[in-house]
Formats: C-alpha cells, structure tokens, sequence
C-alpha cells in the first residue's frame, strides 16, 4: 500500500466530469503544505510558469493568486483535455521549473488537487473576490495591489475589497 495516499483517495476524481466551457476553482497545495513560496525567487518562477499561456494551451486562466503553500485559480477548460489531464501538466511543468530555481528534485506540489465547477457569473465574481483577498485574509498585506503574485483579468481596474 502507498503510505501517501489515503484509503480511497484515489477514488476521489471517479464520477467527476470534465465540461468544455465551464469555469472551475482550482486549489492545489504545496507538499506537506511547505511554504515553498514565500521566497521570493521561488514565487516569481511560480508566478512566471504558472502565467505561461502555452501552459494551459486552450484553457483559460481567469484568475489566480500564489500564497506561500498554495495556489488558487479560476480556469476555463477548452474542449481537449479533461480537467485531471490540465492539472497533471500544470504541476509537472510548474515543479519541473520552481525545481530549477530551488536547486533541487524534492516534490512542490501535492498529489492531489482541489476544484469546484462555478454555475453564474455571481459566483464567478465571488469566488474572484475570495481569490484575490487570500493575501489580505493571511495578514500578507493591508491591500489586494499590495500583493504581487495575483491576477484577475476583469479586475484590474476596478476598486476591490
């Protein structure tokens, strides 16, 4: 029996869909919750490749922030490519280079991830809101443009939190 997997956690992905079009809240967390990235050299790469758009490929990455052991996002899954399959590649190009930068082969992200499927455009904003206020939920910094490691393309520009 593999000692990091938890009885049935395998199991945890049967009977979930993958929907073309649908926008998904995505969670992955940093390997025994490390806090690979509060270096700062670290997040940068992270926040470099994790940015990348060949990275996601048809995919849209909506909305995003690093926090020191975890990574959040919004992303819209093309046609493709099933959620599982995005997320594989995204962790094993993502760890392949924050690897580079840390001089070493230990694991950066968990095995498993975190998704919640959204249903309306309120829920969307929400969770956006929710996203980018991590720093401040975390006491990282008084303000969201404080922060470096987030982006929310529809957000920009408008007054936040």
């Amino acid at each position: 029996m593999n000692i990091y997997l938890r009885p049935g956690q395998k199991s945890l992905r049967k009977g979930k869909a993958s929907i073309a079009d649908h926008i998904y809240f995505i969670t992955i967390v940093c390997h025994d919750r490390k806090r690979v990235f509060a270096d700062w050299e670290c997040a940068l790469a992270a926040a470099n490749i994790l940015t990348e758009t060949r990275l996601w490929r048809n995919s849209k990455l909506l909305c995003w922030v690093l926090m020191p052991d975890h990574w959040h996002g919004l992303i819209q899954l093309a046609d493709e490519e099933s959620l599982s399959k995005l997320m594989q590649r995204v962790k094993a190009v993502s760890a392949k280079n924050i690897n580079i930068i840390r001089r070493g082969a230990d694991p950066v992200w968990q095995k498993c991830f975190f998704d919640r499927g959204l249903r309306s455009e309120e829920d969307i904003r929400s969770v956006a809101e929710y996203i980018i206020a991590n720093p401040i939920r975390a006491g990282l910094v008084a303000e969201v443009g404080l922060y470096a490691f987030w982006d929310a393309w529809w957000l920009r520009d408008e007054q936040l939190l």
